[in-house]
This record gives structure tokens, sequence and C-alpha cells, in this order.
């Protein structure tokens, strides 16, 4: 499991192009019948990538479950939202199975002991994005089809920002602890995402890109309001955004991306605004 500490504000702004990528952006999240992992001390969210091909994949195959959560199993502590973003596959909770398609979301709360995942089809296989979050109780597992999922749409075509999201695990929703996740899809001819920009002072954020298509990229702004940074994604790549830090983006094409936050509440709304005039 790739280990990411806490960066602050102050040092962040003295950061090279190679530490900014090494600090925040997630790599190579789908490897054949691995579960990449990546754990980030800002609110102790953990983001992962699994793509079972020719076998069925436990969520805790190659991590330490006991040195890096001091727990028995995978989500003693924790709950975890799930988005399949590749061809159609199950995942197993404690026996129970759930099929999911292109976009649909799981949500599995806190207590589940063993999580199984498998593709229907090993050379079209299903691409599992996750983010866990701690958790102090549980709810309820439930599968939320692309079709289920709340739908707000927001900007225009005039600002080149006009984008659906898709609210999946969110008090509108489903019950959770404190994680809330989403996906929100561009249309054609838009190319920003979160704009006006806008930092969460009490929650993190993480932004993972996809349907980005070949030869294009999404440059990610983050930093503060007054001195931002980018990172240049491209598909499938995932971003850390802690909580001090805008997170917004312009693409060379339209695209989706999933979005998680975890933090001290679940307010959709709870959000410090920065006019974009006063952005450096």
């Amino acid at each position: 499991m790739d280990i990411r500490y806490s960066c602050n504000q102050r040092d962040f702004k003295r950061y090279t192009t190679e530490e900014t990528r090494s600090e925040f952006l997630i790599e190579n999240l789908y490897v054949p019948n691995e579960v990449v992992a990546v754990y980030s001390h800002v609110d102790r969210m953990v983001t992962l990538g699994c793509m079972p091909t020719t076998e069925t994949v436990s969520i805790d195959k190659g991590i330490d479950i006991w040195h890096n959560f001091g727990t028995q199993y995978f989500l003693e502590r924790r709950e975890i939202g799930i988005f399949n973003i590749g061809g159609a596959g199950t995942i197993t909770v404690d026996g129970t199975v759930y099929e999911l398609g292109y976009k649909d979301c799981l949500y599995i709360t806190m207590g589940a002991k063993e999580v199984l995942f498998a593709s229907k089809e090993a050379d079209k296989p299903a691409k599992f994005y996750m983010v866990s979050a701690p958790a102090h109780c549980s709810y309820e597992t439930r599968l939320i089809k692309i079709e289920d999922a709340a739908k707000r749409p927001l900007g225009a075509m005039e600002t080149s920002n006009k984008r659906t999201i898709n609210q999946f695990i969110h008090p509108d929703v489903l019950k959770t602890c404190q994680l809330s996740m989403g996906m929100t899809v561009l249309d054609p001819g838009s190319v920003w995402n979160t704009m006006p920009a806008h930092t969460h002072e009490r929650r993190m954020e993480i932004y993972m890109y996809f349907e980005i298509p070949e030869n294009n990229v999404v440059f990610h702004m983050m930093g503060e309001g007054k001195e931002t940074r980018h990172i240049v994604m491209q598909n499938e790549q995932a971003v850390i955004s802690p909580s001090w830090s805008i997170h917004s983006g312009a693409g060379t094409s339209n695209y989706t991306f999933i979005w998680a936050m975890g933090g001290e509440n679940q307010a959709f709304d709870d959000m410090d605004n920065i006019p974009t005039t006063e952005l450096r």
C-alpha cells in the first residue's frame, strides 16, 4: 500500500512538478488481478483500484490489514464506495452478490468482512474504482444504478461548463457515516469542471478522471486560490485534494469524473467560493 502523508499549503508553494505529482497524483490504478491502494493521511481516506480478469480478487489482496489499519479486516472500522468504470462485473459482500454495469455504484457499510471482485468476461474486465473513509457505525449496504442517482444539472454552454452531477453516495440518496461520492459528466463542448472554484475547509476531496478521449488530457487545478498550481492528468487517474486546495479542471475535450469527499459534514453546498477574477 502506498502511504501519502499530509502536505500543508505553505510547503506546497515550493513543490516542483514532480513533487506535486508524487504527493497528489494516483496513477496505474488498474493492474490485472491485483488491488492497488493509496492511503492518504488527509482525513485517512484510501483510494483503490481493482481489475479482476482471470481471478476472483479479495479487497485485502496484497494489503497488510493489521499493519496499515490496526484491524482484523478492511471494513472493520471503515465504509467504502465502489464504482465500475469497465465491463460487467460482480461484487460479493459476505455471500451476497451484487451485479454492477458501467457507471453503477455499490456502497458497503462498516462491518462487512468479505468483499470479492470478479468480471463477467476476462477480455472485457470490470474496473472497480473505490474510496474508503473511516466510519463509526453501520448503515445499509446498497447498490445504486446510474439511472437511480440523483441528477443535478449545472453550468452552461456559454461558460464551457455544462454538466450533470450524479449524486450516488449522498444524503439525498442513502445514509452513510461521512463518505460522499458522485459522478460529474460534462456535455460535449464543455471542458471546465467545478468553476467558479471553491475549497472545502471542513472536507477533503478526491477526483478520478475517466472517459478522457485518446490523446487528450485534463489540467487539474489545485493549491490556494491566490497561488494555484496544476497537474496534467490522463485517463483513469485520480488526484488527492486537501481541504485548503481548490479542485477544478479544464480538459482538451469533455470527460467524466468521480468525486469523493470525507470530513466534518456531508452538506453538498458547504463550500468557500472564490470569485474567478481573484484566482492567481
